[in-house]
């Protein structure tokens, strides 16, 4: 793996998002495999998805090097068909996401922004959601996150409910303090990471 960026640096969201997506892009395929897989052990040996009826969770834009989220999606398919598992579809003109049901039998096509997404809309209410597992580039000690910068996850989380468990996925440890957080701005309730699950 790209060697990590230390965790004491406060700086803003901007410069935090050129210098992560930068060092991401420097993972060789077998890294981002390697990694997503241990992040995936990560989140099911400490969240108890027996209870979960529906879980939301984004595809990664292999472009970017994200964490391949197929690996979580597979097993939840495997092991707890029970669940539901929701992805997103962007709306660029309001900036939003529709929640969408993913079915074995989804036609999935890539959008402008590089990402699969449903070709036809069963939408989920929100209110249905009882975990997300957001995407991102950094974050703190205190669940800020940074993300591509069009705001689509804090709008998204600002219409769960307010009991819905925000897991963010990371392959890097917090940051300090990211500096220009503001009132949209909607921490997580975990990240989970290579070596470890971080509560805020």
């Amino acid at each position: 793996m790209s060697e990590k960026i230390p965790d004491t640096t406060i700086e803003t969201k901007a410069s935090l998002r050129r210098t992560y997506l930068t060092n991401q892009k420097k993972l060789s395929q077998q890294e981002v495999q390697s990694l997503s897989q241990q992040i995936s052990d990560q989140l099911f040996l400490t969240f108890n998805f027996q209870t979960i009826r529906t879980i939301h969770c984004f595809l990664p834009i292999v472009k970017n090097n994200e964490i391949n989220t197929w690996l979580i999606i597979r097993r939840l398919q495997q092991d707890f068909p029970n669940t539901q598992i929701v992805i997103p579809k962007t709306d660029a003109a309001s900036l939003s996401i529709i929640s969408c049901l993913l079915a074995q039998d989804t036609v999935l096509t890539v959008s402008d922004w590089g990402i699969q997404e449903p070709e036809v809309i069963e939408r989920i209410e929100t209110t249905q959601i009882d975990y997300v597992l957001v995407p991102l580039l950094a974050y703190d000690r205190q669940g800020y996150r940074v993300g591509y910068g069009k705001g689509f996850y804090d709008r998204f989380l600002a219409q769960c409910r307010p009991d819905v468990v925000k897991i963010g996925l990371s392959y890097n440890s917090p940051l300090e303090k990211i500096e220009d957080i503001d009132q949209y701005d909607i921490p997580l309730d975990y990240c989970v990471t290579p070596e470890t699950v971080w509560m805020f």
